[in-house]
């Protein structure tokens, strides 16, 4: 490449996640396409290898077009010699590395190949810092020139933990609107059926929402519940398992990966996310976009999207019987369930859009790549 060419070329972005697929990923993976989009950064998506990391996945990428490249998972030296060659060859500008572990293992291999500007994004809001882990991270924010919070109680979070006041932000996480922009039917007409699109993982509160719909039963509800989503064998096991010893198995569809999400919350009258932790809680907005009633665990993550009253109703954190009180709610009073539907999808089509979301990052690497410029 001449001096010419590499003056006139994109600048060059690498954002470095997770190849389980989860919601960081997704993330990731949406920026990647924007960016391919938009036409101001040339992008290529790093995936390190996960046991359940799926070739047709990363193949249908490729076939979206995206640059998309898989390096080691089996230790954490690996992953970092095998990035730190993909940085030797793709000499980006800017290193984006996303969620825990995998932004320690990024910015690692970013300081090794001297990528000049380093981007770690946060995606929950308790994370697994051991007293070693954080005080890597908390090194490496010091060579960081930003780090993202997915939501304003992520970044709090961060701030907690003695991250640079300087250099944290938020920006909240978005989600393609074009499937919700049609007007969805009202609540009445929608049967009776709640449903849970999230990865079965520790993270996740399958339990108390099982315990929650046993509890309705007892009060004369029985609604079909729809559980959309992968993720590990073991905790899907324990699900299943507590389905059977609660009865439930006529009531409850596990549905495993979906790609019908949208057409089945806009049949359904509730969306829920039973949840322990979160960054920002995309499946939760998708419900509200696709005009159900929303409920969702109080924790932080969800707390900044779920207004009590207003546009959902709030759990108490691992309580079914809270749970099974939001639902019943929601069930036998169409006006309130309503009113709140209208409301959460109004917000989602206002505040949480992918484009927004695209939008602050590319502006927030521009700007990092304009300070540079000026240094």
């Amino acid at each position: 490449m001449s001096a010419k060419d590499n003056v006139q070329r994109l600048p060059r972005v690498l954002h470095f996640v997770t190849g389980g697929f989860s919601g960081a990923t997704q993330v990731a993976v949406d920026l990647v396409a924007a960016h391919r989009q938009s036409g101001r950064f040339e992008a290529k998506l790093v995936l390190r290898r996960k046991r359940n990391t799926s070739a047709a996945r990363v193949e249908a990428l490729r076939a979206r077009g995206l640059d998309v490249q898989v390096v080691a998972g089996w230790s954490h030296a690996a992953s970092i010699w095998e990035l730190w060659k993909v940085c030797r060859e793709f000499q980006p500008d800017v290193l984006v590395a996303h969620g825990f572990s995998e932004h320690l293992w990024g910015r690692y291999a970013g300081l090794l190949a001297k990528v000049p500007r380093l981007v770690h994004v946060e995606h929950n809001s308790r994370e697994r810092y051991t007293r070693w882990r954080l005080a890597q991270a908390l090194w490496l924010s010091r060579r960081t020139q930003a780090t993202v919070g997915c939501s304003e109680g992520v970044r709090q979070s961060l701030l907690q933990r003695g991250f640079p006041p300087e250099t944290t932000l938020a920006i909240s996480n978005g989600i393609r609107l074009a499937p919700y922009l049609q007007e969805p039917p009202l609540l009445a007409a929608r049967a009776p059926v709640i449903v849970m699109a999230a990865r079965f993982a520790r993270q996740k509160d399958h339990a108390t929402l099982l315990r929650a719909l046993a509890l309705l039963r007892e009060r004369g509800l029985a609604p079909r519940l729809l559980l959309a989503g992968g993720g590990k064998a073991s905790a899907l096991k324990a699900a299943r398992q507590l389905c059977a010893q609660l009865g439930l198995e006529q009531q409850v569809d596990f549905l495993g990966l979906c790609d019908n999400v949208p057409q089945l919350l806009q049949q359904s009258r509730i969306c829920v996310l039973a949840t322990h932790y979160e960054g920002m809680p995309l499946s939760l907005i998708e419900g509200m976009a696709a005009g159900c009633a929303v409920v969702a665990s109080r924790v932080i993550g969800v707390q900044e999207v779920i207004d009590h009253g207003a546009n959902g109703l709030l759990a108490e954190h691992a309580d079914p019987a809270s749970m099974a009180d939001a639902f019943e709610q929601l069930l036998r009073g169409d006006a309130l369930a309503q009113r709140l539907a209208s409301a959460a999808r109004q917000e989602a089509l206002l505040q949480y859009s992918l484009e927004r979301m695209t939008r602050d990052y590319e502006d927030l690497f521009a700007s990092l790549l304009d300070t540079g410029a000026k240094a």
